[in-house]
């Protein structure tokens, strides 16, 4: 399976998705590889401070512009392939798109990121043409954690515009765990912070259908 995390914009959380559902799956004893196509390598050094510690090792592939064939190599030889993207248009989000069985889209609750998801509607519409069987979901992250605050109720009307891409139940949380987890080289599974935890476990039940 290719999972592949995506969107028009930086910033939003995807290198903190692609690491943890990794940590994740690796920890369950599944064969994974984490294929870093962002040139700011925040994936490919987690991988590296990882393979340091006891945790369950992972390998990890930088591979950047035309990333299809790749990642298609790769999904025959591991049962899941988890592919970090720029947070921007590229050819590698829009080559990605064309072999991925998911793509995941990180999205802050903000109004400057609800902005791109029309944008990312249209990618995700056109790579459908030729990967008809793409399934598109998005997550919100980084979000406020106070219940005061009305961001994530307003983000959902919004997001519900646009059907072709699902929103999950999931949200991610802004929670000082998921940086320690990321430079520690774990997943916040890995650590001692149960609302965390939670969240990546949820959001992997949401996507996959084991």
């Amino acid at each position: 399976m290719i999972i592949l995390i995506g969107s028009k914009k930086g910033g939003v959380g995807k290198s903190t998705l692609a690491t943890n559902i990794s940590a994740l799956l690796a920890s369950q004893g599944k064969d994974v590889v984490l294929v870093d196509a962002d040139r700011q390598s925040t994936s490919a050094n987690w991988v590296h401070d990882r393979n340091e510690t006891n945790k369950a090792q992972l390998t990890c592939a930088r591979q950047y512009d035309n990333i299809k064939k790749t990642i298609i190599d790769f999904s025959n030889r591991y049962e899941f392939v988890i592919v970090d993207c720029q947070g921007r248009d590229s050819i590698e989000l829009r080559t990605g798109l064309l072999a991925a069985d998911i793509c995941l889209i990180p999205c802050r609750p903000s109004q400057a990121d609800l902005d791109t998801i029309p944008l990312m509607t249209a990618v995700i519409n056109t790579a459908k043409e030729i990967n008809e069987e793409l399934r598109a979901y998005c997550v919100l992250t980084m979000s406020p954690t106070n219940p005061n605050i009305t961001e994530i109720a307003d983000s959902k009307e919004y997001l519900a515009r646009h059907p072709s891409i699902t929103l999950l139940n999931t949200i991610i949380s802004d929670r000082k765990v998921y940086r320690d987890a990321m430079s520690a080289g774990y997943g916040v599974t890995e650590m001692d912070n149960d609302k965390a935890k939670n969240e990546i476990e949820s959001l992997l039940s949401e996507i996959i259908t084991w």
